[in-house]
């Protein structure tokens, strides 16, 4: 039978896994902790209704009417729609015996680091979730980019997804993100705070399993998430990237150099007004592998080295590549 205390609280072999030879606690290398830029990328904005953030977007252009003399003029209209986003709510609770923190000789020390064990894991669940949340499944949570982005013929987002022509269900995506309050943005609730809520609950009274008191300091985190897609021109998907065909020469499988202008020109080939500064490319580690492995078997060279505050990076004529663990591997979209 699985042990609920070892799984789900904080126990002494927990602090002794802390613990140097002369009782200091130690700060633990953030091995499991996901390599998610798009948290320090994304346009983050206040909702602008209290249950939601609406997009208008245009439905539908009407012509003019070339007039000779003595001919009237048809009046004629354009249409709108509305397209509303929600936020969901991503909370977490960590639960530390007080009788256990303070025999660890630094109280405050050990609920920080277990604090940031928790942040570490909120970061990949909130990363996760803009590529794949899907609200018509998990109604509670924030609607991600792919649920919306899932088809290559039907629907208000296709015009803007391309096809690596993989097959099968081991296959990945490259996304193009251009974020911006007129573009795409994550959310936060009308008249809340922006970002992750961190809230020292103080110590609190709890039942064990049998249902006895005892006390805990608790550490309550609340993250209110969504996404809007608010010109869905400026985001785009290369799917059906099949992982098992790539190779170092692109001579068989995946050419991604070749695939990513492809599904780049998909994109306006003009700004239209809208600022593309903050535009990056999100791909996983084995993608952006292989793009570096076939960039050096191309005579005209379309990556870039670059180094931003002592990290280096790769760019794809001119825009940043940003690795995202947060990809998981898909199914082929028709």
């Amino acid at each position: 039978m699985a042990d609920p205390i070892g799984s789900s609280y904080v126990t002494m072999l927990d602090l002794a896994k802390l613990m140097y030879a002369n009782d200091a606690i130690g700060e633990p290398i953030a091995l499991l902790a996901e390599s998610n830029p798009v948290l320090q990328d994304a346009n983050v904005m206040e909702c602008n209704t209290v249950n939601g953030h609406i997009s208008i977007w245009e439905s539908s252009l009407s012509g003019g009417t070339w007039r000779a003399f003595n001919q009237g003029v048809a009046a004629t209209k354009g249409t709108t729609k509305q397209v509303t986003d929600v936020c969901g709510s991503l909370e977490k609770l960590s639960d530390v015996d007080v009788a256990l923190a303070n025999s660890s000789g630094n109280p405050a020390k050990f609920r920080s680091v277990q604090d940031n064990l928790q942040i570490s894991g909120l970061n990949n669940d909130a990363a996760e979730a803009i590529f794949y949340a899907n609200i018509k499944v998990d109604p509670e949570k924030m609607h991600g980019l792919a649920p919306r982005y899932n088809s290559l013929t039907t629907g208000d987002y296709y015009p803007y997804v391309a096809s690596a022509r993989g097959s099968g269900s081991d296959n990945t995506s490259l996304w193009f993100v251009t974020w911006g309050p007129l573009t795409c943005s994550l959310l936060y609730p009308k008249g809340s705070t922006a970002g992750l809520q961190k809230i020292d609950k103080g110590e609190t009274r709890v039942l064990d399993t049998p249902g006895n008191p005892y006390y805990v300091y608790e550490t309550q985190f609340i993250w209110k998430l969504g996404l809007a897609v608010i010109d869905p021109r400026y985001v785009t998907r290369l799917c059906n990237i099949d992982i098992s065909n790539l190779t170092a020469d692109a001579a068989s499988g995946t050419d991604l150099l070749k695939e990513m202008v492809l599904a780049y020109a998909k994109r306006p080939a003009a700004t239209l007004g809208q600022s593309v500064a903050r535009t990056f490319i999100y791909c996983s580690k084995t993608v952006w592998t292989y793009l570096w492995l076939q960039s050096m078997n191309k005579s005209n060279v379309q990556l870039q080295q670059s180094n931003a505050g002592g990290q280096p990076f790769i760019m794809w004529n001119g825009i940043p590549i940003h690795v995202c663990e947060a990809f998981a591997t898909e199914a082929a979209i028709a």
